[in-house]
């Protein structure tokens, strides 16, 4: 087995894949909220005596929970498995174990904020659960003292970047893949549904005080940051191989490399493939570069060590059971992805690409090729709900409130 320090090849990486493919079928989730002042709905701030970092303090010492530093600066907690971080602007990012059922997920963020949100309660505070800032925008929301975080704002381009990094909240899932075809087939139907999942549960049209016109600006702000890590990260070619994906994320430039706890700045100097293949000014890649080079990529859908499904604003917590409970019916069920799979085969890679940049305006009633993205969704729901009756796993209940929110022809933009 390669040692952290080892120079790394291609042969590697793939294996990193091939040892990843797993039988467990287990959902993961990351679930970022917005700490705001609940008076004037304006954003807490990391430093300061009723800062973010402080109150975290005060949750550790309460609920037992060690820290995470940064040369010394608190950005998070963790407790086993499960973690507690701060994205770039503040943000409190829940990162839980991955568990075979949405009730044990919902048991954990139960007890979690039994804790936490009485907390942010006592200093007049709250965490919204919504997809961006709605009143303090980037100018006035310092970034946390993470060094990554302060290279990557300096690097990232595209107008939008900063809004990105310092105002949005969002929820990942993982899902398991138990083989390379398995494993490449699912991601490819990830990036297929990531538009019309996104236009389901659109929730951030509140920005700077004001309504933008835009039901999930948090979608457009991914559409304008740093098109070469962002978007989409497979054109659909069948028989997907996970060297296609490797071969995509070796184009994309390097941010920086870590060393005996020292930065290295490369700035998109080169690519990962020609850090690869030459080094750069007598570091040669390893395959810590590589994870963090990997982490650096921010697709809708991004290979690690299961599939992570990235294109979801910040809902309040029924719906946030409703999306996993969408992602375990299809993706745990072959013949719901097989449906899945006949119901969007009729778009192409540019029907896809056009579709996500209609999708932050108009959500549930944007067209893609004449069809209602409303009439999809509905579709979508049908079948993850049908797989998760055959579970028969009291689960399917999960699901309910987003089904009742469609056939509305609404999403949680209308009603937050």
């Amino acid at each position: 087995m390669l040692t952290c320090n080892e120079k790394l090849s291609f042969e590697d990486i793939i294996n990193l894949y091939k040892t990843s493919c797993k039988e467990d079928e287990l959902i993961g989730v990351e679930y970022e909220r917005l700490p705001i002042e609940k008076k004037e709905y304006t954003s807490v701030s990391y430093y300061g005596l009723l800062g973010v970092c402080e109150i975290l303090k005060e949750f550790a010492q309460k609920d037992n929970w060690d820290y995470i530093t940064d040369n010394g600066e608190i950005i998070g907690l963790k407790k086993i498995h499960d973690t507690i971080t701060l994205e770039p602007g503040s943000q409190i990012e829940l990162s839980l174990e991955p568990q075979k059922t949405i009730t044990q997920l919902k048991e954990k963020i139960t007890e979690i904020n039994n804790e936490l949100i009485p907390l942010f309660d006592k200093y007049g505070m709250s965490l919204l659960n919504y997809g961006v800032s709605p009143k303090t925008t980037y100018k006035n929301i310092k970034i946390i003292p993470k060094k990554r975080y302060h290279l990557m704002a300096n690097y990232l381009w595209g107008i939008l970047s900063d809004v990105m990094m310092r105002e949005t909240a969002g929820i990942q899932v993982g899902i398991d893949y138990k083989s390379e075809e398995d494993g490449m087939y699912k991601f490819n139907i990830a990036n297929k549904l990531s538009p019309f999942i996104t236009a389901m549960f659109a929730n951030s049209k509140m920005r700077g005080g004001v309504n933008t016109g835009y039901k999930s600006f948090r979608a457009l702000a991914w559409l304008n940051t740093d098109n070469e890590r962002c978007g989409l990260a497979t054109k659909f070619k069948p028989n997907m191989e996970f060297k296609d994906y490797v071969n995509t994320l070796l184009d994309v430039p390097m941010i920086y490399i870590v060393r005996d706890n020292n930065y290295i700045n490369i700035n998109g100097k080169i690519n990962f493939k020609q850090f690869l293949s030459d080094g750069y000014m007598g570091y040669y890649a390893t395959m810590d570069d590589y994870r963090l080079h990997s982490n650096l990529f921010f697709p809708e859908v991004r290979l690690r060590n299961f599939i992570e499904i990235r294109n979801h604003d910040c809902v309040e917590e029924k719906y946030l059971y409703s999306l996993l409970a969408i992602y375990k019916g299809i993706f745990y069920n072959p013949n719901a992805l097989k449906s899945i799979e006949e119901l969007l085969n009729k778009f192409s890679y540019n029907d896809i690409l056009e579709c996500r940049y209609g999708i932050p305006r108009f959500a549930l009633d944007y067209k893609i090729k004449g069809l209602s993205v409303k009439d999809l969704t509905k579709e979508i729901l049908s079948i993850s709900k049908s797989s998760l009756k055959e579970k028969k796993d009291n689960e399917i209940s999960f699901i309910e409130p987003i089904i009742e929110l469609n056939s509305q022809g609404l999403i949680p933009a209308d009603i937050s």
